[in-house]
């Protein structure tokens, strides 16, 4: 590729960004995984990583103005873990734009979700280097927009046992029961199906995972959305 369609092709990222570059080359080096070479965006990672924390902590203290800090911080890791950046990443497609060395390309790393969070992060490292933290809060506070908009503190960062303990307790039912009904497969592959019964609906909901904590998780999950359809 050559130097005209990398700029090209950078540019089609900056625009999809929203943010315009005054130095193309800082978002080069932060779509540069280390599988590369030495200049990579290992050091902007260490960056991003401290100024999404920042500036979505910031965003949280003013949007939420009565809730204990425990659940600012609960929601807050849920806010800036690398599931949820790689899933703003890919809505960025980033996948298209990632830099990578043979081994990484040959193995499908442009896939990857922990490659694509990092390079969420050097992108945000990025801005901040390019045009100073109140550009770098525009852009993170808009690529999270429409997650900030819709959270609901009771339940973000949950897991589904605990919303559904939660749920029972506040409306004075029995908490649920968990049981393995089997486990299947050699030692190394095994499948756990689980039960989770719910007095207050009278039902058992089950579950099948690669661990009894996962399967207890989906079984929990499957009766909070019965339970939420019940109360609407």
């Amino acid at each position: 590729m050559s130097e005209g369609e990398k700029r090209i092709k950078l540019e089609r990222l900056a625009k999809a960004l929203g943010y315009q570059y005054q130095n193309l080359e800082l978002l080069q080096r932060a779509l540069t995984h280390r599988s590369v070479g030495a200049r990579n965006n290992e050091r902007m990672e260490f960056l991003g990583d401290s100024l999404v924390n920042f500036i979505i902590a910031d965003a949280l203290f003013h949007q939420f103005h009565k809730i204990s800090e425990g659940d600012l911080s609960r929601i807050r890791a849920y806010l800036v873990k690398g599931e949820t950046l790689a899933k703003i990443g890919r809505e960025y497609q980033l996948s298209d734009y990632l830099m990578l060395g043979p081994g990484e390309l040959k193995s499908g790393g442009y896939r990857r979700e922990s490659i694509i969070a990092d390079t969420m992060e050097a992108i945000i490292a990025s801005v901040y280097e390019d045009g100073g933290l109140e550009a770098c809060r525009a852009f993170v506070l808009r690529s999270y927009e429409n997650r900030l908009k819709a959270l609901d503190p009771a339940k973000v960062g949950k897991d589904p046992k605990t919303r559904l303990q939660e749920v029972l307790q506040s409306s004075h039912q029995e908490l649920p029961e968990y049981s393995v009904i089997s486990v299947n497969g050699p030692a190394h592959a095994q499948d756990f199906t689980v039960c989770c019964y719910v007095a207050k609906l009278n039902r058992k909901f089950e579950a099948t995972a690669t661990n009894r904590r996962k399967a207890e998780q989906l079984a929990a999950e499957e009766a909070l959305e019965i339970l939420e359809k019940n109360d609407d």
